[in-house]
């Protein structure tokens, strides 16, 4: 299963037509259904805001739900356990998981609990965008299935208004609307937005486009505070469910999305691999209830 991210870019107008579907399907090429996925071009254009995201179907079977995913681990909520450390070379961020959408949070304990994300890569890296992994296929030696894996199940949507894409936010990847008009989040591949703040007009701008395709899109005072002063990705907002944030290590964050890879070097090479760090960006995650003390 593929997952992608958007990217943005700044000019004059905003570009919405291309939002499509964002982190399922990060950097693939090929297709196993009807929904054909390749790396977005992602060049420069005259646009506010460019957005482009591709997927590939999952090829896994998917239940119509996922009450039994949590059935093998005793979750708590209490906060100390929604904080995780994920280490890799460039160092250590720190993530809170919110309570507010317990079917991801959950998953993501039992999957850490498992040991699925240790030895994954931040597969997809795009510098201003976002850094996306958690897919167990880039545990092997082959590049070009990275972003096509999974669990095998996908997890219901659980979209808040309250929860939204400033920088740091963690947020599931998902196929696209196309075969998959619920928006079911991807069962293990995650981003974490990395982002750049926007002018207040230029969110003005933002927002007007987004309301022409969807009159009831908004941007409440505290996001477009985010947005301005921090950055984020407003564009993505209700369309993926965002799950948590980055409360440590937003220099360790900037230190990924800034990592070489094609795109950056400006070189040519298979669509598959445009965003892929030319050295792996490997994370193990871990527990971090001590966190909630501090």
């Amino acid at each position: 299963m593929m997952y992608r991210a958007f990217r943005t870019t700044r000019t004059a107008t905003l570009s919405v037509a291309i939002l499509a579907t964002l982190v399922v399907g990060c950097g693939k090429t090929g297709s196993t259904s009807g929904d054909e996925s390749q790396d977005p071009a992602m060049s420069e254009t005259d646009s506010l805001m460019e957005m482009e995201a591709t997927m590939t179907p999952d090829t896994t079977t998917v239940p119509t739900d996922t009450t039994n995913i949590m059935t093998d681990s005793q979750m708590t909520n209490d906060e100390a356990a929604n904080f995780y450390q994920i280490s890799t070379r460039y160092g250590d961020m720190v993530i809170r998981l919110y309570d507010e959408t317990p079917l991801h949070r959950d998953n993501f304990r039992k999957l850490v609990e498992e040991g699925y994300y240790d030895g994954t890569t931040f597969h997809r890296v795009i510098d201003g965008f976002m850094i996306q992994g958690g897919d167990g296929n880039s545990k092997d030696d082959d590049p070009y299935n990275d972003g096509q894996g999974g669990p095998g199940y996908t997890v219901e949507a659980e979209f808040n208004p309250d929860l939204f894409h400033k920088k740091g936010a963690l947020a599931a990847a998902r196929q696209g609307d196309q075969v998959n008009p619920q928006r079911r989040s991807s069962g293990s591949q995650f981003y974490i937005v990395h982002g750049t703040p926007l002018t207040t007009e230029e969110l003005g701008q933002m927002v007007t486009q987004l309301q022409e395709r969807d009159p009831a899109f908004s941007v409440t005072p505290e996001a477009a505070k985010a947005y301005t002063e921090s950055g984020g990705t407003p564009f993505l907002d209700g369309q993926y469910t965002v799950f948590g944030e980055l409360v440590e290590g937003f220099d360790v964050l900037d230190a990924i999305a800034a990592t070489e890879t094609p795109r950056k070097l400006g070189e040519q090479t298979s669509p598959a691999l445009t965003d892929r760090p030319a050295e792996d960006v490997t994370m193990t995650i871990r527990p971090l209830p001590e966190f909630a003390a501090q």
